[in-house]
């Protein structure tokens, strides 16, 4: 059996677990999720404790145990805390501003693109050249910052563009004559 899947997942306080038929339904602080089963793996719930093991012993059913009881610790991570990402805007006038569900950024085009965050996301600008996207589900988070991180992709030569806060981009060096 998969290491990652021999590790129980423990619902901490205030976070609900309903593991029924095909879906598990997670309720919390931060939201509710809900993720279809795989019928390749077995889930056992009891004190506040899900295991998870393969149906049966194929190599598939090993992998996707451990899948599936990431996907469902992210799960219960997600509605207790929540998932952040951080962006930042390289470039001289680059700017974002955050208003509801909407964020404008100008990002050296001729006009101003406006990205609206689906439900269940929030972004918030603490300064003009940072932004903040945050939510329950894990992979929601990280396809919005990669989303608005493709509007303008940091290019190789002076490194302008929008970046994860975390990324080092290698900057080229230019053509010599």
């Amino acid at each position: 059996m998969s290491r990652i899947a021999k590790m129980p997942v423990t619902v901490p306080a205030g976070v609900e677990v309903n593991v029924s038929g095909q879906t598990v339904n997670v309720k919390g602080a931060g939201g509710a999720l809900t993720l279809n089963q795989n019928a390749l793996v077995k889930l056992n719930q009891a004190a506040g404790v899900i295991t998870f093991e393969p149906a049966n012993d194929s190599r598939e059913a090993n992998a996707m145990s451990a899948t599936m009881r990431q996907l469902v610790n992210n799960m219960v991570n997600g509605v207790k805390q929540g998932f952040e990402k951080k962006l930042t805007l390289v470039g001289v006038g680059f700017k974002a501003q955050a208003s509801g569900s909407k964020l404008n950024l100008s990002v050296g085009f001729s006009h101003a693109v406006d990205k609206v965050m689906p439900q269940g996301i929030t972004v918030s600008t603490p300064t003009p050249t940072e932004i903040v996207i945050k939510g329950a589900d894990r992979q929601r988070v990280g396809q919005v910052a990669a989303e608005v991180r493709a509007i303008r992709p940091p290019e190789p030569y002076k490194g302008k563009g929008i970046r994860y806060a975390d990324e080092k981009v290698v900057i080229k060096e230019t053509k010599k004559k």
